[in-house]
């Protein structure tokens, strides 16, 4: 029996329910995932008849085999379909391109909390505003309401550090309500925090209002210094609330979207709009283009607000979706928030003006992402024509071995990605399968480990790359291709050749070289990929050294083990255990006073020079 007719037999088994399929290839890589109010309709309309998009062509004819997980409902089903996408990053799902990029503006849980922009969002108590459409935008509104509402912006903990220092300048400067003083409370603080959330939400009449009644109950009791940190705030809040472009009635909370693909760019833009004023908009890149049709976007938008968690009353669409569509995202929108939110698509007033000044933004990052993409990306593409690959890499990534003697042994593993270095995804392997210096060992054992990774859905490392450069010749070439042989990847991998004078010669196959001596943007690209690869090995592992020599001179003290070590090393700097008094050396946790008085002569000798 063909593929083909086993896979059509299998979809045409499925239930009539709602559910999510997960397509894998002949390797077991799960290369989409999808959702379905009827499974057994969606999923033989793969394996039946034409018409598809060339993505979904594409997809198709990899498909070696499928998963599927029967739900209770369609909500459900949209919510294990975005647990699923974010685990395993199938290839032919649309994606926003490193949407964990997008910063955030970050209000920690804590008793004083603190607030900061983050690219990183995490599953804990802590409340993220954004995202926001670079780090700029990011920054001036987290400095807007850092001045308008005087939160510090001291790296001091409270109340732990209340007290312990004199107030900064800020204090003197009004720019601060000074918790380091003791003279505010944490409830007093959080409110404040409260109302630069509510402002950072485009809840500022709410915030002005909660402003103006704390600034009254401050005058009754008294408090004039309060009162006019209050009265101050007041007004800055009045003069940002004049800066931002109304564009609706003031009650008027709502998200809109508009997507743009054209060239093989997609851009997803989002205007966000709160209390009639648009105070945020951002476009998103998508990857995965050619959507099937705009289920997937639906989708994309459920899983931007699971991300985000700021949602609106209301979310307007400047593009087609069927009434099951937005009914869907309404109700799943509605149980993220508990309270109605409504899904629409205008046709006429406001509402389309919105709406097609998102698509105009949409149009507009997809021009400067094309031009900037063609001017930063030349010598890849020249890349891709010297060494004859079947697909454009989007994802290089370069490896080099670094040690210092026989230990403290790092491969690096450098990412060059849409343009330019990724330092984000930048990783780091600690070789412990080799005896001393085996480059090729060390080799193996860092691509092993980072290449079992993909499809995991861990950061970064669940990607995969589209060519892998290592530093070396066709040996180290050689061992590459054995591990992506023994992992039953199909990733090309190239050498690069340095001349007796370590500079960049060529790229090799493993068989042939092809020499780059002659091209220089080409030879300037390939060797200052390799120095960077070659510069962050280095420099962890001179730093593993100078670690380890620090360890090693404490080991000497009888007594002190790598336990002790450790503890003293993570409470003072070794300059400072050489100068520390008995006491000082106790304080440490794991040192008892025996054991501070060996430290302590053993340095005393050094100083005498016995």
């Amino acid at each position: 029996m063909s593929i083909s007719q086993r896979l059509r037999d299998k979809a045409n088994s499925l239930p009539t329910v709602p559910g999510v399929y997960i397509m894998k290839d002949k390797d077991g890589r799960v290369i989409y995932v999808g959702k379905s109010k009827k499974l057994k309709n969606r999923v033989s309309s793969y394996f039946v008849g034409t018409g598809h998009t060339y993505k979904t062509a594409k997809m198709v004819s990899l498909v070696d085999d499928f998963d599927y997980i029967v739900c209770k409902t369609e909500i459900e089903a949209l919510t294990l379909e975005n647990v699923l996408i974010k685990k395993y990053t199938p290839k032919y799902n649309i994606r926003l391109k490193d949407s964990k990029s997008y910063p955030y503006i970050k209000v920690t849980a804590e008793e004083f909390p603190k607030l900061f922009v983050t690219r990183e969002r995490k599953s804990d108590r802590a409340r993220y505003f954004g995202p926001y459409q670079g780090t700029a935008s990011a920054y001036a509104a987290l400095e807007a309401v850092m001045k308008i509402f005087s939160l510090a912006t001291c790296k001091r903990s409270f109340p732990r550090d209340i007290g312990k220092e004199r107030p900064c300048i800020y204090k003197d400067m009004g720019r601060c309500i000074a918790p380091c003083t003791g003279k505010v409370s944490a409830a007093e603080y959080r409110e404040l925090v409260r109302a630069a959330e509510r402002v950072l939400s485009g809840n500022a009449t709410e915030a002005k209002e909660s402003l103006r009644i704390e600034m009254e109950r401050a005058s009754e009791m008294l408090e004039f210094e309060r009162a006019a940190v209050l009265r101050d705030s007041i007004t800055a809040l009045d003069r940002l609330s004049e800066k931002q472009k109304v564009v609706a009635d003031e009650k008027v909370n709502r998200d809109v979207f508009a997507i743009h693909i054209s060239d093989s760019v997609g851009v997803l833009a989002m205007l966000s709009i709160r209390g009639g004023a648009l105070i945020n908009k951002n476009e998103f890149i998508l990857s995965a283009l050619d959507p099937q049709s705009t289920e997937e976007i639906v989708s994309l938008i459920a899983a931007h607000y699971d991300a985000s968690g700021n949602i609106p009353k209301e979310v307007m669409l400047g593009f087609e979706a069927s009434e099951d569509e937005r009914a869907l995202l309404s109700e799943y929108l509605s149980l993220e928030t508990k309270r109605k939110v409504t899904v629409k698509i205008p046709e006429r007033g406001d509402g389309r003006a919105l709406c097609d000044m998102a698509l105009e933004n949409a149009k507009e990052s997809a021009r400067k992402y094309r031009l900037e993409w063609e001017r930063e990306d030349k010598n890849v593409k020249r890349l891709s024509e010297l060494l004859g690959l079947a697909e454009f890499p989007r994802r290089i990534e370069a490896y080099d071995i670094s040690n210092i003697g026989n230990e403290n042994i790092v491969a690096s593993m450098v990412v060059y990605k849409d343009g330019g270095l990724k330092k984000s995804d930048y990783r780091l392997f600690k070789i412990k399968t080799t005896n001393g210096a085996d480059d090729y060992g060390s080799m193996r054992e860092a691509l092993t480990r980072r290449l079992s990774h993909i499809g995991d859905g861990t950061a970064s490392l669940g990607e995969t790359p589209d060519l892998i450069l290592v530093d070396g010749g066709d040996a180290h070439v050689g061992v590459a291709r054995e591990v992506l042989e023994a992992l039953s990847l199909d990733i090309s991998v190239f050498g690069m050749v340095k001349d007796d004078h370590h500079k960049t010669r060529a790229l090799t196959d493993g068989e042939n070289d092809i020499s780059i001596a002659k091209e220089f943007d080409m030879y300037a690209f390939i060797y200052n990929l390799q120095e960077e690869a070659h510069r962050f090995a280095v420099k962890s592992s001179q730093g593993a050294k100078i670690k380890t020599m620090t360890h090693s001179s404490l080991e000497k003290i009888e007594g002190i083990g790598p336990a002790k070590a450790k503890a003293l090393l993570s409470a003072m700097p070794l300059a400072k255990i050489r100068m520390a008094s008995i006491d000082e050396l106790c304080a440490v946790k794991g040192i008892g006073r025996q054991d501070a008085e060996r430290i302590y002569r053993y340095f005393e000798e050094k100083r005498k020079g016995k």
